[in-house]
């Protein structure tokens, strides 16, 4: 491989890989690599991360594109929602004409 190619890849966009199992419902993250564009990347997810026939479906998504919250917004994400009372069925008038609840 020549140091031109080397260069040319370094430029390629970052993909996350995703991976759905035959067993499974969700697609798993599996990994990352770079690709030209969207339909490369599919390919090479294909070749890197299904080699032994385990996936259904690849979803391949530019690392660009993925916004995310950060691990130090953790509290205001992902507290307790203790001053929500709302949210708890305490806070709810259960009809008489519903049997079960």
């Amino acid at each position: 491989m020549s140091t031109d190619d080397t260069a040319v890849r370094a430029d390629w966009p970052l993909y996350e890989v995703f991976l759905r199992g035959k067993r499974g419902l969700n697609h798993v993250h599996v990994g990352s690599l770079h690709a030209a564009d969207d339909e490369m990347a599919v390919r090479h997810a294909r070749d890197v991360y299904t080699r032994r026939n385990e996936g259904v479906s690849i979803w391949v998504v530019r690392s660009s594109s993925i916004v995310a919250s950060s691990p130090s917004e953790k509290d205001p994400y992902f507290a307790p929602s203790g001053d929500k009372v709302y949210r708890h069925p305490t806070f709810y008038e259960i009809p008489d004409n519903v049997p079960h609840m």
